[in-house]
């Protein structure tokens, strides 16, 4: 059964990296994509690979009105949560590539989708030494009371912190909040040097060049310390297989899951 797609966002740096892929798979095909900049036109003729046929319209809803069984939002975060929503009313499956959505955002959206009786999986990365990096950080901080997140990106991103580490955050959340030896109240001089609290972690946004999407998580013990960090490069590749695997999996439950080990047996 071949997967139909709508890609937002699928002349964007990490958009047209997966439409090409998607461009030589023999499950999935791209039926509609959006793009403000290039409405109008063909898919395959702004990309260069005439495998992709699929018209580009200039919002997802007018993208929609073709069938579709998922769509996939690569967007900005203020139209974000409407485009999925709007998705949700098609009767689309949703993958959400895009970062800076809240906690709020996605409560609204799971109950959408469980009264639709649709899935929204909602990946804050897609490669896969990020979604370890999920994984291991579970993983310690049932162990180790005691961390701190640092989020490193591009000096043009504009939101902070990255779909990453809020997606970091909300999971440690789940297991416990991360003990502060002094509390913030106590703190002498500068208080938000020490990073804002999200979900029970001290969180620290770094915007600098040469930046493209990094996160650490820091654990400290008497004497011991603990670093695991996911670095990414300067092309999209890295989001390709996940953002494939994201696709095929969206169907496989009701409502919302984050994170893309949610569908995978880890």
């Amino acid at each position: 059964m071949t997967i139909k797609i709508c890609l937002a966002g699928a002349t964007g740096w990490a958009g047209s990296a997966l439409a090409r892929h998607i461009a030589h798979t023999d499950d999935i095909e791209l039926v509609s994509a959006v793009s403000r900049t290039h409405a109008g036109g063909i898919l395959g003729n702004v990309l260069g690979e005439p495998r992709l046929t699929g018209p580009i319209f200039a919002t997802a809803g007018e993208a929609l009105e073709l069938p579709c069984d998922v769509y996939f939002d690569y967007t900005k975060p203020d139209v974000a949560k409407s485009n999925v929503l709007t998705a949700l009313n098609h009767g689309a499956n949703v993958v959400v590539g895009t970062s800076g959505l809240s906690d709020a955002d996605y409560a609204g959206i799971a109950a959408e989708a469980e009264e639709r009786g649709r899935a929204v999986l909602a990946v804050g990365n897609f490669a896969l030494t990020a979604v370890l990096l999920m994984k291991f950080a579970e993983m310690a901080a049932r162990l180790i009371p005691q961390w701190e997140i640092i989020d490193y990106a591009s000096d043009a991103k504009r939101d902070a912190p990255s779909g990453t580490v809020r997606e970091l955050a909300t999971r440690l959340s789940r297991i416990r909040e991360s003990a502060l030896t002094v509390p913030l109240e106590e703190t002498q001089g500068v208080a938000e040097t020490r990073g804002a609290r999200m979900g029970g972690s001290q969180v620290h946004s770094v915007r600098l060049p040469s930046f493209v999407i990094s996160a650490e998580v820091v654990f400290g013990m008497t004497d011991q310390r603990l670093s695991i960090r996911h670095d990414s490069g300067s092309s999209a590749e890295p989001y390709v297989d996940g953002a494939l695997l994201a696709i095929r999996k969206v169907g496989s439950f009701v409502g919302l899951r984050r994170g893309l080990d949610s569908v995978l047996d880890l």
